[in-house]
């Protein structure tokens, strides 16, 4: 019980940061690779302010600022200037856009990864088993969330907005929505929910590194296409899909190895049996 418990609760991280990969292509038709370092940039926000202050509530607080106002700073430098450019050149640039934020932690705070201790949340029993409270917590509060957007997306103007640019952007900006104003909520809630993310996940390996969202990232971004690139309740179908095969796998010690494989592979399948994921839909180019 306690590795199904783990298990969904790395797949809500995974959920978090794929819904910000997901609502990006949906929203923007582009592929945001800088992502997982926002993520990153969040750790060591909170890594910081707690260096500083120590009330680790007050680090939340301030990844969650900083995130946020590092997306929209994304997007308004990077990505606005290239809104009508090829997809390629967009790509390039998220890929620079990444490597840049790596490089400027490691010139801040060095290669190494350093500690970083929110709280010790410990662990409860249920019968035999014991479960780590930071799993419970992380997995209540990533539901409570997701639910929350769930809620935003389809029932408040801005949300009902993002969708009708997601479907159309041209017919969108002809009933009068303001694209660019979408775009930039979208990267803002987006990085908003990276700052989630690497609080959570710091709760469970407590240390980052300038690399620290490159694989969770590219996980996530795993999770998003399984589920279908685009679609919202995909992306967390995909997260906690994704994280229950990896701590299933880890908990077997003839499959432990090839982890990262497995779950690799299951994308692989996934593509073959249905290319556009398990809840994307296949749009037909009107001509």
């Amino acid at each position: 019980m306690s590795t199904l418990i783990d298990g969904l609760s790395l797949g809500s991280i995974y959920a978090l940061i794929a819904l910000g990969y997901t609502m990006v292509y949906g929203i923007a038709k582009m592929l945001n690779f800088a992502h997982g370092d926002v993520i990153m940039v969040g750790a060591y926000a909170i890594l910081t302010t707690i260096s500083l202050s120590g009330n680790p509530w007050l680090a939340i607080l301030a990844s969650i600022v900083i995130c946020t106002l590092l997306g929209i700073t994304i997007e308004k430098l990077a990505y606005k200037p290239l809104r009508g450019a090829s997809p390629l050149a967009v790509l390039i640039t998220a890929i620079g856009v990444s490597y840049f934020l790596q490089s400027v932690a490691q010139l801040i705070f060095g290669a190494k990864s350093q500690p970083v201790s929110i709280a010790n949340f410990g662990s409860i029993a249920v019968g035999e088993t014991r479960i780590s409270l930071a799993a419970v917590i992380t997995l209540c509060v990533g539901a409570i969330i997701m639910a929350a957007l769930t809620l935003f997306i389809k029932k408040t103007r801005m949300g009902r907005a993002m969708l009708a640019v997601s479907e159309d952007r041209g017919a969108a900006q002809l009933m009068g929505i303001n694209v660019n104003q979408v775009i930039a909520v979208t990267f803002m809630i987006g990085s908003a929910l990276a700052a989630f993310a690497s609080t959570f996940y710091l709760m469970q390996i407590p240390s980052t590194s300038p690399t620290l969202g490159a694989m969770p990232g590219i996980k996530a971004f795993t999770a998003a296409v399984i589920g279908g690139i685009g679609s919202v309740p995909g992306a967390m179908i995909g997260g906690v899909l994704l994280g229950v095969i990896e701590k299933i796998s880890l908990s077997i010690p003839v499959l432990a190895p090839y982890t990262t494989a497995l779950e690799f592979s299951l994308l692989i399948v996934i593509l073959l049996v249905k290319p556009t994921g398990i809840l994307g839909k296949l749009k037909r180019e009107k001509v």
